[in-house]
């Protein structure tokens, strides 16, 4: 694939905002969701049924991810990422006139779908548009983006669902998105479509996307609405297996499948995919236990607790851009997430200790501290990838890593709900019981969860440790070749 540097330095820099701005809905989605879904409830249904709406569209993105990055590989990168944002779009207003709530889930499900499509390809689109050297930086400004965004989401929600109708909460989509279609279609290069010899592996997707389905639901739903041992989960965890097994029998037959082995042999690939998977599940004991923990143990209201959120935000966005910068200069990467899972391990630890001495100021910190270390680990792992695969795989590179991320958050939210169950004594069917859990068993449980997250982030910290390095080469150059790894067209 020729080089997309020979644009001027202005050209790239408004066609990566373009792909910025496409993805931005997809992340403001689900922040903003969030505090409109009490509303949603008592409006299209029961409160036990709204959490579909979160659920359809988790597990679909998940599940088409890996389809989007094969099609953006095959078709051109462009042409995909117009066509997701699209899908997306048409969602959104399906989402917003949506007159039941059971077709609201099914609209979820379609955005859901498109939004797989465009957090793979918006990433592979970036590592088409910079050099190897510069994609840290770049992909540090995405990382600095979605801080914005996931700070401002519940805010934004909770005033269009007060000021206006929580069906806004999706329509806001529509502006956004008509926008960067127009950046796209004028600013991002069209780049070329990969080899299409054969025929797109439509049965392998449909095996892919089975399998992750049934997975997924298997991590959402077990120890919450059902228990691990029930029938419901056994069966789920059983079509995970058959769907794995017959897709891997296939893999070994057809000459280009839905996701070829050798991308997941690729050492780097499947060791930032283990690290992202677990660091993923350290961020749920932030963002789910954290709030909790502030209100039920300082007094902070609901608002209050998402607000003092905002320092681990702050230290994200600080730590992504100085180490995308520091890359640059430098060419090296992988002292950063090492240094940043380390930072995480004492973030966790230290929230562990505090929460037998609540503090909103002690918190803060921790938080800063988590923060700075995230802000070193995900989009440099990400840039990691992207320098040791073919460009022509970038797409389905991007989609693999995003899986496991998107899975490292359910089992991570799954694991640390059934400690957090286990300690404030929690029965039936796993849920919190928060309303039957006296202050000292919500400290206890909080405490375990912090404990549990700990050895997490040490595993992911293994992962990196064990991945070999290829020093980034500027705009000009290309990655160098690694033994048993596939040699960049043109990086």
């Amino acid at each position: 694939m020729s080089s997309l540097l020979d644009r001027d330095a202005g050209g790239v820099q408004l066609a990566f905002w373009a792909i910025v701005l496409a993805m931005l809905p997809g992340v403001l989605d689900q922040t903003i969701l969030a505090t409109a879904l009490p509303t949603i409830a008592s409006g299209l249904g029961r409160l036990s049924d709204v959490a579909w709406v979160v659920t359809a569209y988790v597990v679909a993105a998940a599940a088409a991810a890996p389809l989007w990055g094969k099609l953006g590989d095959r078709q051109g990168r462009k042409l995909m990422l117009e066509a997701s944002l699209l899908l997306f779009l048409a969602a959104s207003a399906v989402c917003g006139a949506a007159q039941s709530l059971w077709m609201l889930v099914v609209a979820r499900g379609i955005q859901g779908a498109a939004a797989g499509g465009l957090m793979s390809l918006a990433q592979a689109a970036v590592g088409d548009l910079v050099s190897p050297r510069e994609r840290g930086r770049y992909q540090g400004y995405v990382m600095a983006t979605f801080a914005v965004a996931a700070s401002v989401g519940p805010l934004l929600g909770g005033l269009l669902v007060d000021h206006a109708s929580w069906r806004w909460v999706f329509y806001v989509n529509l502006p956004v998105g008509v926008l960067a279609l127009a950046g796209l279609h004028v600013r991002l290069p069209a780049g070329e479509a990969g080899a299409r010899e054969s025929r797109l592996d439509l049965a392998g997707a449909a095996l892919l996307g089975a399998g992750t389905v049934a997975l997924m639901l298997a991590c959402i739903w077990g120890g919450d609405r059902y228990a691990w041992s029930s029938p419901a989960i056994v069966a789920l965890l059983a079509g995970f297996a058959l769907a794995a097994a017959l897709l891997v029998l296939r893999t070994r037959r057809i000459p280009d499948p839905i996701v070829p082995l050798s991308l997941i042999a690729n050492r780097s690939v499947a060791l930032a995919s283990t690290a992202l998977f677990f660091v993923t599940a350290t961020m749920f004991a932030i963002t789910v236990f954290v709030p909790l923990f502030l209100q039920t143990t300082t007094g902070a209201s609901p608002t209050q607790a998402g607000l003092l959120l905002i320092p681990m935000m702050i230290g994200i966005t600080l730590s992504t851009n100085v180490a995308g910068r520091l890359i640059q200069r430098t060419g090296r990467y992988k002292v950063f997430p090492i240094v940043g899972l380390g930072l995480i391990c004492v973030a966790l630890l230290s929230l562990a200790v505090l929460v037998q001495h609540p503090s909103r100021v002690t918190t803060g910190i921790a938080l800063t501290l988590f923060g700075l270390g995230f802000g070193l680990v995900g989009q440099v792992l990400i840039a990691a990838v992207q320098n040791t695969v073919d460009r022509r795989q970038f797409g389905l590179a991007m989609a693999v890593t995003g899986f496991f991320r998107g899975l490292g958050g359910a089992v991570g939210a799954a694991v640390l709900g059934a400690v957090f169950a286990a300690r404030v004594g929690a029965t039936g069917s796993g849920s919190l019981a928060l309303a039957h859990a006296g202050r000292v068993h919500v400290i206890s449980g909080l405490h375990a969860v912090f404990l549990v997250a700990a050895p997490l982030a040490v595993i992911a910290l293994i992962a990196v440790l064990a991945i070999e390095e290829v020093p980034l080469r500027g705009p000009a150059s290309s990655a160098p070749a690694r033994k048993g790894s596939a040699q960049p067209a043109t990086n």
